[in-house]
């Protein structure tokens, strides 16, 4: 996100926001909010989209601008920077960032699920399991990215070191599509609605499933609290009626999935979200739609299951002492409408 975000400071209504666009012009208002979302075109993000087709920001009284972002980490580190008041990410950042003595937390939880799939390319058949990631070259959408951890962690699990693989960031869409093809990539980490696109084509096929709470469990051994909503903590502390604004508007959002089908959700959202077909888009939100939580609540055993698959792997957490009750808070949601 470098040179795409500009800083203005305004301590009006103690918010510090954001605008888009080198040299943007545009007047710094005191009831606006700024989120920045790892990736809007993901399925696993699309509760932010969907929360400003349906109005409900507004009808919190918010101004809200979401802006675009390759990865989690690089939305990470325009939180950390005070451009933005939050990040539609995953929910690790907030256990790995406290190892490094920064503090965030989700105030609303978006899916249990991580939505990602380990997909294997077609001209390597050979790749029949994680254990077989030795001398490969694996796609993540960054460094850092959430799909780097729960990379390093499919490969540890199966016996293998950091330097038997290489993580490779292709971001993910045409990008990670265009790494398969060029075989610059041999497996790599993705969700919807690039899964459908590759798996349609025959290019590329299912590895390690981590779209639904069951296959997760598979995988990771628990559910795998995923998107989520996270702001610093020092802004909670200084924001509590624009917390749980937002957490209302993303509340009835959650609300409004549980209770829809994905052909009725897809038509809410924008047409260039589709990628070209709506049909495959609609598939592939049908297939994954167990991955939200009905209520914007943490899973009760997440984030232990969380900070499990990140120590195995995560030398910043080695000798660390977590403390789990501060990377996230249902304060909000529990009292949301």
């Amino acid at each position: 996100m470098t040179g795409l975000i500009s800083k203005c400071i305004l301590r009006s209504a103690a918010l510090t926001l954001a605008i888009v666009g080198t040299g943007a012009t545009a007047a710094c208002a005191a009831d606006k909010i700024t989120i920045i979302v790892g990736g809007m075109e993901k399925q696993i993000y699309l509760p932010a989209v969907l929360t400003q087709q349906l109005g409900y920001f507004k009808d919190e009284g918010l101004d809200v601008e979401l802006i675009n972002s390759r990865a989690g980490v690089e939305a990470e580190n325009e939180l950390l920077a005070g451009a933005v008041q939050g990040v539609v990410g995953f929910y690790d950042h907030t256990v790995d960032l406290q190892s490094k003595g920064k503090y965030i937390e989700s105030i609303v939880q978006f899916s249990q699920a991580p939505g990602e799939v380990e997909l294997v390319s077609a001209k390597h058949p050979e790749i029949k399991s994680p254990a077989d990631f030795k001398g490969a070259t694996l796609g993540v959408t960054g460094l850092g990215s959430s799909t780097d951890f729960l990379t390093q962690y499919l490969a540890v699990r199966s016996g293998l070191k950091p330097g038997d693989y290489t993580l490779l960031p292709v971001g993910a869409g045409n990008t990670f599509i265009a790494a398969v093809k060029q075989d610059q990539i041999q497996a790599g980490m993705t969700t919807e609605p690039t899964i459908a696109k590759l798996l349609k084509t025959g290019e590329a096929s299912v590895l390690v499933d981590m779209r639904t709470p069951e296959k997760t469990k598979e995988a990771l051994g628990g559910d795998y609290p995923a998107a989520s909503f996270y702001v610093q903590s020092s802004w909670v502390e200084g924001h509590k009626d624009e917390a749980q604004k937002l957490a209302n508007a993303f509340v009835k959002t959650m609300k409004f999935i549980a209770g829809h089908s994905a052909e009725e959700i897809a038509d809410k959202m924008p047409k260039d979200y589709y990628a070209g077909n709506k049909d495959l888009y609609i598939q592939g939100l049908a297939g994954g739609k167990a991955m939200f939580t009905p209520d914007g609540r943490m899973p009760a055993d997440g984030p232990e299951t969380v900070l499990k698959v990140l120590s195995t792997f995560s030398k910043s957490l080695q000798g660390k002492q977590i403390d789990l009750s501060k990377t996230f808070t249902t304060e909000f949601v529990d009292a949301a409408k």
